[in-house]
């Protein structure tokens, strides 16, 4: 197991993110980076101010982004691409598509401003099928970190890898789960939590709610195993099969539609393993506007939440 928990600290993605694109590129020349027209909002603004020469605003032109960034892959470049969730996948997803996943190019997606936490931006900016889009694509490969720490790993790891990947962050600050950096792997998930009566699997900001929901069940003397799962694809099949294995139950955690995430994934993983499943995320609705926290509350994306269907699944097992 690695070592988790909810600590009082919290930090931007999107400042981790820049901070690790900088000491990226001073390590490596060949990384570049693109945005378009929101340097400011996605911190990429930054890696431009030292590395200037290496740092392409596009303007509010996002598909074009992807198709340069396609073009800059070919000529031996590390490349990441940051816009907003809603932009990088739904406006672009052709040229993403065609020019990077098809040729299998090394971009590196990195969108911010994903889920139902953007707020008061309301349903147009609040992006909710941007993994099922992503998980869709042969060669494409889905990350959902869960704090600023695991975020500079991230960064770090599929600057490493060959080929396309897409990373989805939020806009609000969050607190700090893992102080101490190296857990990363693509490909895995890591069982933060013991437990026999149900298991809780989340991915990028639902972890923290998970974390929290893990102790509610303990106070109610329930015993959960709890998943941390960054990778979406590819998602660690083998730790899910355990999981259904040892307790006979599973909740999934995402601030993402029901429908071709997390939960999908899982259910897919366990086909050989069979047991209930309920997805916790946004059931197949737009979102709307409202404060971040009151629209997780009214979505059910809280740890009560999470709690509560993690109770009436051991009742069920009963």
């Amino acid at each position: 197991m690695i070592e988790a928990r909810i600590t009082e600290k919290r930090r931007n993605l999107r400042d981790a993110y820049s901070s690790a694109l900088i000491s990226l590129g001073e390590k490596n020349e060949n990384v570049v980076v693109l945005d378009a027209d929101l340097a400011l909002s996605t911190k990429t603004k930054r890696f431009g101010t030292v590395f200037p020469e290496r740092f392409f605003d596009m303007g509010i032109a996002e598909a074009t982004m992807m198709d340069v960034a396609a073009g800059l892959a070919t000529c031996g470049k590390i490349v990441f691409a940051s816009t907003f969730a809603v932009f990088a996948t739904g406006r672009s997803y052709d040229s993403i598509r065609q020019s990077i996943a098809y040729p299998e190019l090394n971009v590196k997606i990195v969108a911010t401003h994903s889920g139902i936490s953007v707020g008061g931006d309301g349903a147009s900016h609040q992006m909710l099928e941007d993994m099922a889009l992503m998980r869709a694509l042969p060669n494409m490969r889905v990350i959902a970190p869960a704090d600023a720490t695991e975020m500079e790993d991230v960064v770090f790891k599929i600057a490493e890898a060959d080929g396309p990947f897409y990373v989805r962050i939020g806009r609000e600050d969050a607190p700090i789960i893992f102080e101490s950096h190296g857990h990363f792997e693509i490909g895995k998930g890591y069982e933060i939590r013991k437990g026999k009566d149900v298991a809780i699997i989340a991915t990028g900001t639902m972890t923290a709610e998970a974390l929290r929901a893990y102790d509610i069940l303990e106070k109610r003397g329930i015993e959960a195993m709890l998943i941390h799962m960054p990778s979406i694809k590819p998602i660690d099949e083998k730790l899910i099969r355990k999981a259904a294995k040892e307790t006979g139950a599973i909740i999934t955690c995402e601030e993402h539609t029901i429908i071709g995430g997390l939960g999908d994934a899982v259910a897919m993983a366990m086909h050989d393993e069979p047991v209930p499943l309920y997805r916790i995320g946004v059931n197949d609705v737009f979102g709307e506007s409202g404060g971040a926290r009151e629209l997780m509350e009214k979505y059910g994306l809280t740890a009560e939440n999470i709690a509560e269907k993690a109770e009436k699944m051991v009742n069920r097992k009963k």
